[in-house]
């Protein structure tokens, strides 16, 4: 499954890149140029927060679709070095696993073109660790002069993703981790 996985976003990626290029007219594809995205494990005996500026994303604006990518490694903050170490290395597996993706479809209608806000649901694979859970995540969109901003604040649940706390530290790990995620995308500059 953790190849699969992978594969799927990386042909999302090309399908996105290549719609765009053979349909230069027609389709409107916004690339991302701010990320943050952030996480916090608010269990009994410890909170750990880190924060990830460094994703990149693409959204087809015609076609409604959207990839993101989170490189696991980028998450700085945490509560000591040592605690990041474990995250990648212990947790994560960001090694063999260096990024958590999540690539699909917005089910609601959206005017990209037509400055407001707009609440929808994304709808796609979420994978994370390797493993690929289908998610509906409810986002706001704002779109403006500037861009397009999308944000969400959702739950993930390690075990839907084989992320394995030892007993010994079940009390310092949360089973559900909040997600937070704030995107900004812009227009690719006219050539």
């Amino acid at each position: 499954m953790k190849g699969i996985a992978g594969n799927f976003t990386i042909v999302l990626f090309a399908l996105l890149l290549v719609g765009n290029a053979a349909n230069g007219q027609d389709r409107k594809l916004l690339q991302l140029a701010r990320s943050e995205v952030t996480f916090v494990s608010d269990a009994p005996l410890e909170r750990i927060t880190a924060k990830n500026t460094s994703c990149t994303g693409l959204v087809d604006t015609d076609a409604k679709t959207f990839a993101v990518r989170v490189p696991i490694r980028e998450f700085e903050g945490f509560n000591s070095p040592l605690q990041r170490e474990h995250f990648n290395e212990n947790y994560m597996a960001s090694r063999e696993l260096p990024n958590a993706t999540f690539a699909g479809r917005i089910i609601e209608d959206i005017d990209f073109l037509q400055n407001g806000s707009y609440v929808v649901r994304a709808k796609g694979a979420l994978i994370v660790h390797g493993m690929e859970k289908e998610r509906i995540i409810p986002c706001s969109i704002v779109v403006t002069e500037e861009g397009v901003r999308i944000t969400s604040l959702f739950d993930i649940q390690l075990a839907d993703h084989e992320v394995l706390i030892p007993r010994i530290v079940q009390q310092k790990i949360a089973s559900i981790i909040q997600v937070k995620v704030d995107l900004l995308f812009k227009r690719e500059p006219k050539r």
